[in-house]
């Protein structure tokens, strides 16, 4: 490419076009950070985390209980940002963001110093010495995220990095970027309010090449939220500086509706689990695995409450169920998955194609596919769209083995009257996660932990473990009683490997037979050391 091509390229990548996907309205431009400028916000965040780390957990539990009541003084105002920016619902903006994010900052604030303080332990045989684990901050957290949940993919990483000690720098998606400034003028008035320095949570915008800089940028730990594609390109970056990540990646989520289950109940979270933000969530629901014997009975109720749902801009005054898309590209991808599904056999309840009508071109119908089968593409690739995925199964062995037969592993749930039952399936599933007769719901269980196994990333997110990734788990050994005797281990003598050899035969064979026999062999050990 010529010099003043690569210019020009440069000059038009220093702005983000921000639109708002439910009307298409242009919004305004954001700048997309260079390199440099991202390595001088780590290098600011870095200096306001010098103070922030030596605060005590009561300070700390001020500044999070100012943020909670500036997002509730707020919710109306974040939640049109969230519509204005995503393309979904009011509703789903307070529901899946600012819900969310309250019981997170209350359960942090109550709980935050319960998990982070330092513990004693036992320090096995050396009963001269004390042991004990501490937690010390990190430093500087990166946030990659995505565009699904622009608030709360902000904040909920930044809770308990914060509580923890750090400063956090998030990079927001370049699809979600226009509310990124308004976040995070929140942010730092609830920081300036504190009388803290706002470099201790920045949020940065950008393409690829910025969350590139973020990640190779000399960060204490990246969090990335995102597909399993990039979520391998930041883990092969972050090796390259042996940068510790955590990983929240994609998900293919089973829900297993059995022939005992509520299918009333079953039917409105299965639809809830396939349409809230128009589906563009990890925990959505994907594959819906309905037993033979109520299987269109199922089908009836699902494609009931479907049909009646009202699709439309967020914001328009109406009365509106399902928003719009926020990324173009993804609806090409839903498009391309229904298409293959039907084309191979699969039964079109609802939907199936692009919204006619709207004010935008990112509207998807909420769309019902019966009897998916194993050969659609829809079976094994994500579809972040709004695409509920029924499939036939027997019994429980091949729900099983249809739930387990994906390379994600994030979150899964059962439908089941039979606590016993529905125990012993979801014991079965290989995820991080499982919900009996409900959905999703352990997210809100601020004590449990969140994340997935195999392509759905590894690390968790919340609860104890999640405040505790944030860092450095320390072990410290010290004395208990002031014997300060050196243990005298150079220059060697002869005989110390038989001394040391019964000794440990003494500490740890069994029986009494055996101790006696290392007993007396200690004794013969220790006079030929003296000896020699």
């Amino acid at each position: 490419m010529s010099q003043p091509a690569t210019q020009l390229e440069q000059e038009v990548r220093a702005t983000i076009p921000c639109t708002d996907p439910a009307t298409g309205e242009r919004l305004g431009d954001v700048p997309a950070l260079t390199h440099d400028e991202v390595h001088e916000r780590i290098a600011r965040a870095r200096k306001a985390q010098v103070s922030w780390r030596l605060t005590p957990f009561a300070e700390r539990r001020r500044v999070l209980a100012h943020l909670l009541e500036m997002l509730l003084e707020h919710a109306d105002s974040l939640c049109e940002e969230i519509c204005r920016d995503a393309g979904k619902t009011l509703h789903n903006a307070m529901l899946g963001e600012i819900w969310p994010l309250a019981e997170k900052l209350r359960w942090t604030i109550a709980h935050g110093e319960t998990h982070l303080r330092s513990e004693t332990v036992s320090s096995g045989l050396l009963q001269h010495k004390r042991a004990r684990v501490e937690y010390h901050p990190l430093g500087v957290i990166g946030v990659i995220t995505p565009w699904n949940f622009p608030l709360q993919n902000i904040l909920g990483p930044t809770i308990p990095a914060l509580f923890a000690g750090n400063a956090v720098i998030i990079k927001v998606s370049e699809w979600t970027s226009w509310s990124a400034e308004p976040f995070e003028q929140l942010l730092h008035r609830c920081l300036a309010d504190c009388g803290y320095s706002a470099d201790l949570i920045q949020i940065i915008t950008g393409y690829g090449d910025t969350g590139a800089a973020l990640v190779s940028g000399g960060v204490d730990k990246i969090v990335f939220t995102g597909s399993m594609r990039n979520g391998k390109r930041v883990l092969e970056d972050s090796a390259k500086t042996l940068t510790p990540v955590i990983l929240e990646l994609g998900g293919k989520d089973p829900m297993i509706v059995c022939d005992d289950a509520d299918l009333d109940q079953a039917a409105h979270a299965a639809v809830s689990a396939a349409f809230i933000a128009s589906g563009q969530m990890c925990l959505a629901a994907e594959r819906v695995l309905v037993f033979d014997a109520v299987y269109d009975q199922f089908i009836a109720k699902v494609q009931d409450i479907t049909l009646r749902m009202r699709q439309d801009a967020p914001l328009s005054g109406k009365l509106v169920d399902i928003g719009a898309m926020t990324m173009p590209a993804q609806l090409e991808i839903v498009e391309e998955l229904v298409k293959d599904a039907v084309a191979k056999g699969a039964s079109l309840k609802a939907g199936g194609r692009r919204t006619k009508g709207k004010p935008s071109k990112h509207y998807f119908e909420p769309t019902i596919l019966a009897d998916v089968t194993d050969d659609m593409r829809i079976m094994h690739e994500e579809t972040f769209g709004p695409v509920m995925s029924i499939i036939r199964v027997e019994d429980e062995a091949q729900a099983v083995a249809v739930a387990n037969e994906t390379a994600y592993g994030l979150s899964s749930s059962v439908f089941s009257k039979d606590p016993v039952r529905g125990r012993r399936i979801a014991d079965q599933i290989v995820a991080g996660s499982t919900c009996i007769n409900d959905w999703a719901l352990m997210y809100m269980v601020q004590d449990l932990p969140f994340g997935g196994v195999k392509g759905s990333g590894f690390g968790r997110l919340n609860g104890r473990e999640g405040l505790r990734a944030c860092t450095n788990t320390k072990a410290v050994v010290e004395d208990r009683l002031p014997i300060h005797r050196a243990i005298q281990l150079f220059p060697g003598r002869h005989h110390d490997y038989d001394v040391t050899r019964e000794g440990v035969r003494l500490l740890y064979s069994k029986g009494l037979a055996k101790k006696f026999d290392a007993l007396v062999g200690l004794g013969k050990a220790l006079r030929k050391r003296a000896l020699s």
